[in-house]
């Protein structure tokens, strides 16, 4: 198997089964619900590890919960601790939704601030950290390599965390000294304070897989600094760290990236209860990992469509697939991971036996399943149905509405109406 390395700006050749194959993927920042295009990271590193597994490899799966953080102290000044508190249990919710199998391991950073503490204490003592006035931070200039994940030139990186008291205006801050506002801190050498948000990832990371390991994953926006930051560190100490770094690409919204700043995200809450989990996997799906994918009505209908068709496929008597089907999805998947043409190769398949397999990799063997919706539903469905037919319209949205409301999904179809449930 063969996955696109952003490091090495190459696809690479994976180690044969059983591996291991561990895998650490970048959390959410916990200051807010998590927005939609927060989740591809979640469901890419699920979906991986689940096909994976399908091809003989032992897995381990780390997605981390960063709940100290610079965000969280400027969206809640002096209570903190529970907004951190509050939004992690609203993404392990949200998430849950999904429907898809936990990670092996969720650490939050706060869990492991002594592993961080320990690991700075390194670097100060190798000459590759430096406290200053209760912060301490990264010596860049002492790590050659820092540059070569992001592509760019030593001498050429942009200032970071500007601050007089750094050496380099390159420096990135490994712990901060408390600061008024700030309700949280910890006990170190350089007094009480907290960690900087790239050290909580490589102590993390090395604390449940070790100094070395196969995969790290996140979204594109994490190249720099923060992936780029995590390599230095733990390189600095001689730790090889991640053997290959996949990005996934970004959401954007109406074309533009999709980002809490903008002001532009959709929560992923909001997207489960208006298109269901069944269509936004589908969504999600339709994308390749590595490329931007667009969030719109246009595409969520898109997906709707295509999770219709799927389940239709099992309304119908199974057909055998020809012989090579499955040999032609692992082709795809085996290839840097193409769920879009996965999907479309599913898409021609009336093999009910050999559809419902590839749809459990993701997810999504609920659409085999066939459930009848009560009187109540369907008649919902035919007043509505009568609504539109009468060009009443603001009366068919309300009774949409209604069915929706109920759990249920009401599809146009020839002829009439299809119902749904909203899994």
């Amino acid at each position: 198997m063969r996955l696109y390395d952003t490091f090495t700006r190459s696809k690479q050749e994976l180690p044969p089964p059983p591996g291991p194959i561990r895998m650490y993927f970048c959390g959410p920042t916990v200051y807010t619900r998590i927005h939609v295009g927060n989740a591809v990271p979640e469901l890419l590193s699920r979906w991986l590890r689940r096909w994976l597994e399908l091809r003989g490899y032992v897995t381990k799966l780390v997605i981390n919960i960063t709940d100290i953080n610079d965000k969280i102290y400027d969206a809640a000044p002096g209570a903190s601790a529970k907004l951190a508190s509050d939004a992690t249990q609203w993404y392990l919710e949200d998430i849950a939704r999904l429907g898809l199998e936990m990670p092996d391991v969720q650490p939050t950073a706060a869990e492991t601030v002594p592993d961080q503490i320990a690991l700075i204490e390194q670097l100060i003592e190798r000459g590759s950290a430096y406290e200053a006035q209760g912060d301490v931070y990264y010596r860049v200039a002492r790590f050659p390599d820092y540059g070569k994940l992001s592509g760019q030139r030593i001498d050429q990186v942009a200032e970071q965390e500007p601050n007089p008291r750094k050496e380099d205006p390159r420096d990135f801050a490994l712990w901060k000294a408390n600061k008024p506002g700030e309700d949280t801190s910890w006990e170190s050498p350089w007094g009480r304070g907290r960690p900087g948000w790239h050290i909580e990832c490589s102590a993390m990371s090395e604390k449940h897989l070790g100094t070395e390991f196969e995969i790290h994953g996140g979204g594109l926006d994490l190249v720099f600094p923060h992936h780029e930051n995590e390599i230095a560190q733990s390189r600095a100490l001689g730790h090889p760290y991640a053997q290959l770094w996949m990005h996934n690409g970004m959401l954007s919204f109406g074309g533009e990236e999709m980002h809490k700043s903008l002001g532009n995200d959709i929560s992923l809450k909001t997207a489960l209860d208006e298109w269901g989990r069944e269509t936004l996997l589908v969504f999600y799906m339709r994308g390749h990992w590595r490329k931007p994918l667009d969030y719109s009505e246009a595409t969520l209908r898109q997906a709707a469509a295509t999770a219709d068709t799927l389940r239709e496929v099992f309304r119908n008597p199974s057909e055998s697939a020809p012989p090579g089907a499955w040999d032609a999805l692992t082709e795809v998947l085996d290839d840097d991971f193409n769920t879009a043409d996965a999907l479309a190769i599913m898409h021609g398949w009336r093999d009910h036996d050999l559809l419902r397999r590839a749809l459990d990799v993701f997810g999504l063997a609920s659409l085999a399943e066939s459930e009848d919706a009560p009187a109540e539903i369907r008649e919902l469905a035919e007043e509505r149905e009568r609504a539109r037919a009468a060009g009443d319209f603001a009366r068919a949205d309300e009774l949409r509405e209604s069915v929706e409301a109920a759990g249920w999904v009401v599809r146009d179809a020839a002829g009439g109406f299809r119902l749904f449930p909203r899994r």
